[in-house]
């Protein structure tokens, strides 16, 4: 059950990312090129996720986790403060 709600997770992150994607190229809005680098850094979180806990229990992958998951967390934090309108 784990593995599936994880894989959805991050598939859910992808597709999120993807859209913000596309929707930067039509509009051009800073922001939503500055969240959809942090929804691609939270689905590679997910994944990390999956592996850490499912692939590979026995290796410490959890501080590569949390470090993909601060990144994509201060790119949006970047955007959102410093980034001119």
């Amino acid at each position: 059950m784990a593995a599936a709600i994880y894989s959805l997770c991050a598939i859910t992150g992808a597709l999120c990312a993807w859209l913000l994607t596309r929707a930067y190229l039509r509009s051009g809005s800073r922001l939503l090129l500055w969240s959809s680098i942090c929804f691609a850094g939270l689905a590679l979180n997910n994944i990390a996720l999956w592996a850490d806990k499912l692939a590979f229990p026995a290796t410490g992958l959890s501080i590569l986790r949390i470090s993909i998951g601060l990144f994509a967390t201060l790119t949006l934090l970047y955007g959102l403060i410093w980034e001119e309108h």
